[in-house]
């Protein structure tokens, strides 16, 4: 039996899918016409499935306990963009749009749930299929996790694929992989200098919160610079900066924000560290007041080594060898899949299909113009379903 032959069969049924969700582009952790549209496939299907997260997360399980359990996963949000696509299925949820290939991502797993459950008596154990919302920011893979989606049972294995191009516009219809970190962990920040305002004729009468943050972002990037081991990969980016009404007037205060990325663990905690010392001991150096609020979003997220190698044995089984590539530099991008790898074993995978716009241009995630090959979407629901099929039959425990 070949999940990926199945999934070729069911192709038109994954696009439909995918082109009907794409019309009702859901924000955040509220997703009721996407939950909605889930709930009828699955009760179509005879799929038993329980509800999370105040009703927006769905866990559908496939095939019985017998002492190993792996899970899929497919996020299902959107983003506050206005679609710019030209799409026959276009967003009819004005300034909504699946710009990060959600909608695929649901479809295709809609898809794996479709053949294993027509394959169910040949399944050695249980399948949990994760619906989950809020990949975005605020992020729904915690909340599932507290309301117990891991356990009764406890999952041993989740896997989870992203389409589009998130680590560069690799090949039409491969599928990448890699060992170990994979994708950074992601944390916001905002910092507020305090000083004195007055007119900027006489800055010597005042303090000058601008000059004095413009020396705390100076020394944030020596952190990088001279204090990490620079095979140690960390990123600071400063994306907002606010201060000041005239061109005369030194203001009382100025604020900025921006994103922390690192790799592991010690290095975030490292990081956020320093950053609180530099941005208060910098401000009292210059005589203002430096407050750094710092937020942890998503932890790294780091791939199980033997559960990738077994996974990519599976997609070279499947498909030819020079359509599985191994991914040589994280990425330095954030997903919240990250939370689910800290409870069990498992791998995330790249779907690369990004798919030319009607003008001639491939356009990245989060762009009003994205969009993605449907041709290749089987592959992704073959994959996921021949996983989790062999992985109850032969895989470790």
């Amino acid at each position: 039996m070949n999940f990926l032959d199945l999934a070729k069969e069911i192709e038109e049924t994954i696009i439909k899918d995918r082109r009907n969700l794409h019309k009702i582009p859901e924000l955040e952790l509220n997703l009721p016409k996407t939950v909605a549209y889930v709930e009828e496939e699955l009760k179509s299907l005879g799929i038993p499935y329980k509800k999370l997260v105040n009703g927006n997360a769905i866990v559908a399980e496939i095939g019985t306990y017998k002492g190993k359990c792996i899970a899929i996963r497919a996020d299902m949000d959107a983003l506050p963009i206005t679609e710019e696509t030209g799409l026959d299925f276009k967003s009819t949820h004005q300034g909504c749009m699946h710009a990060c290939g959600h909608d695929g991502h649901t479809a295709m797993v809609l898809g794996a749930a479709r053949i294993l459950k027509e394959n169910e008596d040949k399944l050695d154990g249980l399948v949990k299929i994760f619906f989950q919302p809020g990949e975005e920011i605020p992020g729904g893979a915690k909340p599932m996790i507290d309301e117990g989606c891991m356990e009764n049972p406890k999952v041993d294995r989740v896997i989870g694929l992203h389409e589009g191009g998130i680590f560069g516009n690799l090949p039409q219809g491969t599928i990448a992989y890699k060992k170990g970190p994979m994708m950074a962990s992601m944390d916001a920040f905002i910092i507020r200098v305090k000083g004195h305002g007055g007119h900027g004729a006489r800055p010597d009468s005042f303090i000058d919160p601008i000059a004095t943050i413009s020396e705390i972002n100076l020394g944030l990037q020596k952190i990088i610079s001279r204090e990490l081991d620079p095979t140690q990969s960390s990123l600071i980016s400063i994306c907002q900066i606010h201060g000041g009404t005239c061109q005369n007037i030194i203001p009382d205060e100025v604020w900025e924000e921006g994103t922390v990325r690192n790799l592991n663990e010690e290095t975030r905690d490292f990081m956020e560290k320093r950053m609180a010392e530099i941005v208060e001991n910098t401000a009292k150096a210059f005589r203002c007041e430096g407050i750094l609020e710092y937020k942890r979003f998503y932890p790294s997220l780091i791939n199980d080594d033997d559960f990738t190698g077994y996974v990519k044995d599976i997609a070279t089984d499947l498909l030819d060898k020079d359509k599985v590539i191994e991914i040589a530099n994280p990425s330095m991008g954030g997903e919240d899949f990250a939370f689910f790898l800290k409870e069990a074993k498992g791998t995330f995978l790249s779907l690369n299909n990004l798919k030319e716009n009607k003008d001639g241009k491939i356009y990245p995630h989060h762009n009003s113009k994205f969009d993605v090959e449907e041709s290749t979407f089987y592959i992704g629901t073959g994959i996921l379903a021949e996983v989790a099929y062999r992985y109850l039959k032969e895989g470790k425990k």
